[in-house]
């Protein structure tokens, strides 16, 4: 099945004697003893077991295992290291999985946070207990991305293991395991849910190695799950993704031009722009640059609140991938230990009529 195809009818497996069209949604906690059959809805759900084969299948993986957060599932990979593993992760980082990694895990692993663009400083980054190497392609929120092939070559070298955030990309642009990657990591509450209102992560394999097996432990023993009702809905939103994928990611080109061109804008963060460092590496990797952009305004912090205070069709808020423009002040949201620069916005560009949110943006400035 070609993507299309897949994304509707890849999830859908019917377990009711009746046949519904659509799979119905297994509220059961508990099922009745038989063999082979399910036994509690902690370990095993048929609702999640439809969402985690579509993932499966949309990322060219051996399995898949869906989680109740996408923090819950990068989590899941660094629980199944060995304590004193070292870890090789991005200067760019989503800030909830940097957080986790330098507090969850304080003591128990190590880490490095390089800059994920230049080989050398990974290559030196590497140690006799490297264990795993984290990338994020596009990366949160400077977009950096990543050279996904040579990243694994390097970790493949050191006996390391390569996973991937490809939450801004999703599988319709970009297919980390076909580059190289050994694990592919995503926050289904972004893209794959797509109306701000599911929370949910994945984690998908290219084998059922000793390691998957580990994470599979930590999901069915640690129990971060999602309920029956997330995993349906993601598989449902799934079968319009690849179609609001291309919506996004054509408004975002659109307005990444828009605002390269603006005369209060300082810079422009979009690897579809010609001017970004990774467009050349983003063009040979992913079929499509996304629906993230983030831009520096001059004038600073304050110039930056006082845009988005006045916009009406973008809303204020943290998150992404959602059928409504999100937008905020991405330094303001992570914190005080944060490199982000104070004047940078990050914006979730929505499927809204593309002129709407253009004379929206003319109007704020």
């Amino acid at each position: 099945m070609r993507l299309e195809t897949l994304a509707i009818h890849g999830g859908n497996i019917i377990t009711d004697s009746e046949k519904p069209a659509i799979q119905p949604i297994t509220l059961s906690t508990t099922f009745v003893h038989q063999p082979d059959s399910m036994i509690y809805s902690r370990a095993n759900n048929p609702n999640r077991n439809a969402l985690e084969k579509v993932l499966t299948k949309l990322e060219f993986g051996a399995d898949a295992a869906a989680f109740s957060s996408g923090n819950a599932a990068g989590v899941a990979v660094f629980q199944a290291l060995a304590p004193g593993s070292h870890i090789i992760a991005p200067d760019d980082m989503y800030h909830g999985l940097k957080n986790a990694i330098l507090q969850l895990f304080k003591g128990v692993l190590e880490a490095s946070f390089v800059d994920m663009t230049d080989l050398k400083l990974v290559e030196k980054a590497f140690q006799a207990n490297t264990k795993l190497v984290w990338i994020e392609s596009p990366s949160n929120p400077l977009l950096k991305i990543t050279d996904i092939k040579a990243i694994a070559g390097l970790a493949k070298s050191h006996q390391a293991i390569l996973a991937c955030d490809s939450t801004f990309a999703t599988p319709v642009f970009q297919n980390p395991i076909l580059l190289g990657a050994d694990i592919v990591m995503h926050s289904s509450t972004k893209f794959f849910g797509g109306h701000s209102d599911i929370l949910g992560g994945a984690l998908i394999t290219k084998k059922a190695d000793d390691f998957w097996e580990k994470i599979r432990v930590v999901q069915k023993v640690g129990g971060a799950v999602p309920s029956p009702f997330d995993c349906y809905y993601l598989c449902r939103s799934i079968k319009t993704l690849p179609y609001r994928m291309k919506g996004h990611a054509e408004h975002a080109g659109i307005m990444a031009d828009y605002l390269n061109q603006h005369s209060k804008v300082e810079r422009v963060f979009y690897p579809g722009l010609k001017s970004h460092p990774g467009h050349e590496i983003a063009t040979n990797q992913m079929s499509g640059y996304g629906g993230i952009l983030s831009f520096q305004v001059k004038g600073g912090a304050e110039a930056a609140n006082n845009l988005i205070s006045k916009l009406h069709y973008f809303t204020n808020a943290t998150s992404l991938g959602g059928v409504e423009s999100l937008i905020e002040r991405r330094a303001a949201s992570e914190g005080p230990d944060t490199l982000t620069p104070p004047n940078l916005i990050r914006v979730s560009v929505g499927l809204e009529h593309l002129d709407d949110l253009l004379e929206d943006l003319d109007q704020a400035f």
